[in-house]
This record gives C-alpha cells, structure tokens and sequence, in this order.
C-alpha cells in the first residue's frame, strides 16, 4: 500500500511538473532546446506548422521512451520531461485553433 501511495505521489508530481511547464511554454525558446529545430521549422502558417512539430514531438517522444526503458546511457530524464512540456502546449495550441476554426464556421 505503501509503495502504490508512493507511485501516485510521483506521478501526480510528474503531471504537476508537465502542466506547469506547458502553461509557460514559449515555442521560440524551449522547442529548439529539444528538438534540433530552426527558425524556420517553428515559423509558418498555422496550423500546419503545428502539425508538423507535433509528429516530430510524438517521434522524439517514442526514441526517448524506448531509451528509458531500455535503460540505455543516452536517456534524459530532463529532455523527456520538455519533449511532454512542448508536446502537451503544441496539442493545445492545435485544439484552440481546432475550436477557433469551428467558430468560425458557426458565425459565418
């Protein structure tokens, strides 16, 4: 019992740490720091340009995954935590222009 309490402690902490980040986000600056991104890979037309870094979120995501569980030397505990940062904001940020979008259908 111990140890499942202990379990959900961390994990809430790790959800705490990803949402706190993400509301502080700022995609010119943190994005290139876990992705080898340039200026012009995060500059363009929404939202596409959303698109795109989100597949490339979910492909460093699943690289890193895979070397945390496999234990390997190259995992990053910190790099992990901004590639679940920078993909929870981009999802937002996806979803808003999504409703943003739709909005503008209804009132048309």
């Amino acid at each position: 019992m111990a140890q499942h309490t202990l379990r959900l402690t961390a994990y809430r902490a790790a959800d705490a740490v990803i949402a706190d980040g993400s509301k502080a986000y700022d995609r010119g600056r943190m994005l290139p720091r876990v992705l080898p991104l340039g200026p012009s890979d995060i500059s363009g037309p929404e939202p596409e340009t959303t698109r795109r870094i989100v597949l490339k979120l979910a492909s460093a995501l699943r690289v890193e995954r895979a070397r945390g569980r496999a234990g390997h030397l190259t995992y990053d505990l910190n790099r992990h935590i901004g590639l679940l940062q920078a993909m929870k904001a981009e999802q937002e940020r996806l979803a808003a222009s999504a409703r943003e979008r739709l909005m503008r259908r209804v009132g048309s």
